[in-house]
């Protein structure tokens, strides 16, 4: 079933905070992708901040986005990634 991104926060260290259709809170960390094509330009941490909810996914004011599938993918529960230490 195809996973949709009903929430975003942008958190330090270019990570997203992602709220999904399921109910899910995952993290995804932006660092791999921003020496890639458009992502590079989101290097920019103000530009990074734009970050928001268009459709089903993210996108930022530079017109980047990213599927929602692949966010879901290479994302981590927030329970797996926090907590742990805490």
């Amino acid at each position: 079933m195809l996973k949709t991104v009903k929430d975003v926060k942008v958190m330090d260290n270019y990570e997203l905070l992602l709220m999904f259709d399921n109910g899910e809170e995952r993290i995804f960390d932006m660092k791999p992708y921003l020496d890639k094509g458009i992502y590079k330009s989101l290097r920019d941490v103000k530009l990074f901040n734009t970050a928001r909810v268009s459709f089903d996914s993210v996108e930022w004011s530079n017109c980047a986005d990213i599927d929602p599938e692949f966010l879901y993918i290479k994302s981590v529960m927030v329970s797996d990634n926090k907590t742990k230490t805490d």
